[in-house]
């Protein structure tokens, strides 16, 4: 494990500290959960912080070890605007769970709508920019990779950014519940709806290819057709839970 954090820190020091700090700052907020006593939408307001903070950590040293293996890649401009952009929306997030006030679909006052749009805009950036990433990689052999891997860093990137994309779905509504209202009973710690369509399920499969399939790969699977296989598969059911949400139906009964 040190030997991947030496690694890590090696490729591409900045993102690597500011993953660091993303994992601390999980660890306050899951912290917080069990002592807080701060509701939001029915669910405990330090619930968002902890799960953007891990996400953000995992995109962050996930991009910073991929983006080391394309050649003439101007990695620290990348670096620092996911640093910036993705900063802004885990400390808003925070800020306004301490405040105790929404910050995703918040049209209370303008200023509100304002920030939320803002974070919006980041997450758009940062994926746009990753989908420029994954463009590079197609354009490039590679030839020091091996070939299942490099195509599951391809098709994870791919399917990040269709499902990344789909975030807009849930800002376009102002909400991510379908056939109820935000904040029914959810699972533990994700807090997906047990009752109702949740779009949120896809959110996270999709943008999770990005680490499960190149893991896989890395380790388990060596064949290029078997990874087309199972990326195909994995696309499936992010797709599939989609479907299951729009038609109002929770993710445990798919």
């Amino acid at each position: 494990m040190m030997i991947f954090f030496e690694t890590l820190k090696y490729r591409n020091e900045p993102l690597f500290y500011f993953g660091l700090i993303c994992f601390v700052l999980a660890i306050v907020f899951l912290l917080l959960i069990k002592i807080s006593t701060i509701q939001l939408a029915g669910v405990n307001a330090w619930n968002k912080p902890f799960k953007f903070a891990m996400s953000i950590l995992f995109y962050s040293w996930s991009m910073a070890w991929y983006c080391y293996y394309l050649p003439s890649f101007t990695i620290n401009i990348f670096s620092w605007a996911v640093i910036i952009l993705l900063g802004y929306e885990i400390g808003y997030i925070a800020i306004q769970a301490g405040r105790g006030q929404l910050s995703h679909y918040n049209n209370s006052t303008p200023f509100y709508l304002f920030l939320f749009q803002v974070m919006g805009l980041a997450a758009t950036l940062v994926t746009l920019y990753t989908a420029y990433i994954g463009v590079l990689f197609f354009l490039n052999d590679l030839p020091d990779l091996p070939p299942a891997y490099l195509w599951s860093i391809r098709t994870g990137i791919l399917i990040f950014v269709v499902f990344s994309f789909e975030g807009a779905l849930m800002g376009g509504r102002m909400s991510h519940t379908i056939g109820g209202e935000d904040g029914s009973i959810g699972i533990p710690l994700l807090k997906w709806s047990k009752k109702f369509g949740d779009l949120r399920v896809s959110h996270f499969i999709g943008m999770h290819a990005l680490q499960v399939l190149p893991f896989l790969a890395y380790y388990f699977i060596k064949n290029t057709l078997a990874i087309f296989i199972v990326s195909a598969l994995y696309g499936f059911l992010a797709l599939y839970t989609l479907i299951q949400a729009l038609k109002g139906k929770p993710f445990y009964k798919f």
